[in-house]
């Protein structure tokens, strides 16, 4: 299930059990929310939260599963596993609590992003089998603005095409900010549409970005927006070398599926042997026609001088020169 999809799910009824995780700590604690006030509503007035941290006892879980309800003969659990692996015994007590759901409970259990080996673990696959999932994904920089608009929408304000990818930009990799920046404009604008001047005053540069953000932008090809996540990686501190790694993986692996098209083999058998997966193998054919094999081989020799860079062995300013480096590579406007 997604974030959209629940308040859909909840009109219908509740479920005895539900896990939540994902990347969005927003989306994830709104979808907490939904479902704690649709258990109130449905009289489930009692509430009990275990959060799993150093020196918690599973015994908990089963006790207040089994236990009786004081105030009301319904009663909301929520299990907080914040490093999103119980352990072996945090395991084990989850499978025999999915094995026997309490009556008259509905139990809701939150995780950070389970990766997929956690996701194919056994206590997580008894909360699949037993409940409903919700995934709340990465708002990706392309579905950020119809994100922003639906929100200005619930608040009876909409923004025109330029200030809506301007606040796009300003908030891009910061779900949370950005809910708060709506939030403000709310605050501070009448309903209907807010101007570009008026937004410019009133919201803030809270953009995040991280490597591998940067690597899809490279993908894309968009200079201007490749251009303003490197300023924004270097004012964060991030540490170069982890940046020249992720842009030369990008490259190194759209050499390496150029020099197999070459050769005449199966696009799937190449996605495969690279381990292109997702979203990447949207963004990396394009790329691939878009440039040309001898500018990715230039861009590699400069990436194995910018390395000799950051370890002192040659001089230059690394950061400019990894600008220098991916400038021929993204699309001209």
């Amino acid at each position: 299930m997604r974030p959209d999809d629940l308040p859909r799910h909840l009109s219908k009824g509740l479920a005895g059990l539900y896990t939540l995780h994902g990347d969005e700590t927003l989306l994830v604690l709104e979808a907490a929310q939904q479902i704690r006030d649709a258990a109130r509503i449905a009289g489930y007035l009692e509430r009990e939260v275990l959060t799993v941290e150093p020196g918690f006892s599973w015994s908990e879980l089963e006790m207040q599963g089994n236990s009786f309800s004081l105030f009301s003969d319904k009663k909301l659990i929520e299990l907080r596993i914040s490093t999103g692996k119980p352990g072996i015994d945090g395991g084990k007590a989850i499978e025999a609590y999915c094995q026997r759901l309490p009556p008259d409970t509905i139990t809701l259990v939150t995780c950070p992003r389970l990766d997929k080996t956690g996701q194919s673990s056994k206590w997580f696959q008894a909360l699949s089998a037993k409940g409903e999932v919700l995934e709340a994904k990465n708002i990706e920089h392309r579905q950020l603005p119809e994100w922003i608009v639906a929100r200005l929408a619930s608040q009876q304000q909409k923004l025109a095409p330029e200030a809506l990818q301007f606040l796009a930009d300003r908030v891009e990799g910061n779900l949370l900010a950005a809910f708060q920046e709506i939030q403000k404009l709310a605050l501070l604008h009448p309903a209907g549409e807010i101007s570009i001047s008026d937004l410019q005053a009133s919201v803030a540069n809270v953009a995040r970005y991280d490597v591998f953000q940067l690597g899809a932008a490279l993908l894309t090809g968009d200079a201007t927006r490749f251009a303003r996540m490197l300023a924004g990686l270097r004012a964060e501190g991030e540490a170069p070398h982890l940046v020249l790694w992720s842009l030369a993986e990008e490259i190194r692996t759209l050499y390496r599926l150029g020099l197999g098209k070459q050769r005449g083999t199966p696009t799937a058998q190449l996605f495969k042997e690279l381990r292109i997966w997702g979203e990447k193998q949207k963004l990396i054919e394009p790329a691939l026609a878009r440039v040309k094999a001898a500018q990715l081989k230039t861009a590699l020799a400069h990436a194995a001088l910018i390395d000799q860079m950051n370890k002192g062995v040659a001089k230059g300013e690394v950061w400019d020169e990894l600008m220098v480096m991916c400038m021929p590579l993204l699309r001209k406007k």
